[in-house]
């Protein structure tokens, strides 16, 4: 790969340059994987293109992956950004009612600095400072919200949000840290040009909410069925919402325009498929259904071959589809030779 090449003689002079300043073989740790070599590893963190830069912390693969110049000057930048203090020291309680509070908080009140409760709660926030801000208060100034001990609480975004308090263990990192991770990644979150390579590139299909961005009341619908039915899909499918205006192209692919919204479809990144009627999506089990119908192949053999023998009534002929169901609209996004455009329309826009 000619780009591996160019990359080569630059990753390794950043990795000399930290490593002067993080002589603590320990601190920070620059490794190179041969693809071809170990197939094993790329399939495991579905790498698909090269050269691609991901970075570890405490042997967890975190999301966003390098896309910085590749350029020993910022490629150093990033790492000395990423040993910055993720934490910031709170020194009176008054700023805590200053918060912006259109952001996800989650603040830690601790007897003192030097324990395992902080260095458990560092971790996290290590992982999570890009989905959350992170605050701590120590000492006398954290006194009052220590009334039975170290304290760890979630601030959501609304000025009237009530206030989420952690009950588990504080030196149980994987508890803390799913308990930190659910709150500062929401089950539904946003697609938009910024993010959406990011989103693709976690390697799940798409069921998402096309809607106007004042239409809030949609959303909101979306996310309450969502919550109620498909909390157990978590992990096999990304909840999302879109913006009808900024994705037009993609509602063109499945035939639909801006004033057709709300609209649900499920992006498999190899087809796209309609839920048949956003006034359905109330009715119980529903969207589960259609989310199951995916994972079961049911969708995409009933756009080829028609209704399954099953779904059709007595003496009803079995439909046979000539045209394809249509082609992932977010594939652009997604390393592959069938990639759409979609980068391009954020240049049209």
């Amino acid at each position: 790969c000619r780009f591996s090449q160019m990359l080569h003689p630059i990753f390794e002079e950043a990795s000399n340059v930290i490593k002067e300043e993080y002589p603590d073989k320990n601190q920070v740790v620059f490794a190179r994987v041969d693809c071809d070599q170990h197939s094993d590893i790329a399939q495991r963190y579905r790498i698909s293109k090269y050269p691609t830069l991901k970075l570890f912390r405490n042997g967890m693969m975190m999301k966003r992956e390098y896309r910085g110049q590749r350029s020993v000057t910022a490629i150093a930048d990033y790492i000395r950004q990423q040993k910055s203090n993720p934490i910031r020291e709170v020194q009176d309680l008054e700023e805590i009612s200053s918060l912006d509070r259109s952001r996800r908080n989650i603040i830690g009140y601790f007897e003192q600095k030097d324990s395992d409760n902080y260095r458990t709660f560092e971790r996290v926030a290590n992982i999570l400072h890009d989905d959350c801000v992170f605050l701590s208060a120590f000492g006398a100034i954290s006194k009052a919200e220590r009334i039975s001990g170290d304290n760890v609480i979630y601030k959501p975004p609304g000025e009237n949000a009530p206030d989420m308090v952690y009950l588990g263990s504080l030196t149980n990192f994987d508890l803390i840290y799913a308990w930190t991770q659910d709150k500062c990644v929401p089950l539904v979150r946003e697609i938009t040009f910024e993010n959406g390579e990011e989103l693709t590139e976690e390697g799940l299909p798409f069921l998402i909410l096309f809607h106007m961005k004042d239409d809030l009341e949609s959303l909101e619908k979306f996310q309450q069925e969502v919550a109620r039915q498909l909390i157990g899909e978590k992990g096999t499918i990304n909840f999302l919402h879109a913006d009808c205006d900024k994705f037009r192209h993609p509602l063109l692919h499945i035939q639909k325009t801006p004033a057709d919204c709300p609209v649900i479809a499920i992006d498999s990144f190899r087809h796209m498929y309609v839920f048949p009627d956003f006034s359905d999506l109330s009715v119980p089990g529903k969207l589960k259904q259609f989310v199951l119908d995916l994972h079961s192949g049911k969708l995409h053999r009933e756009f080829h071959h028609g209704p399954d023998p099953t779904d059709v009534a007595p003496g009803q002929p079995i439909q046979d589809l000539a045209s394809s169901p249509p082609e992932s609209s977010f594939q652009k996004l997604a390393p592959s030779e069938h990639r759409y455009t979609l980068l391009r329309e954020k240049d049209e826009l």
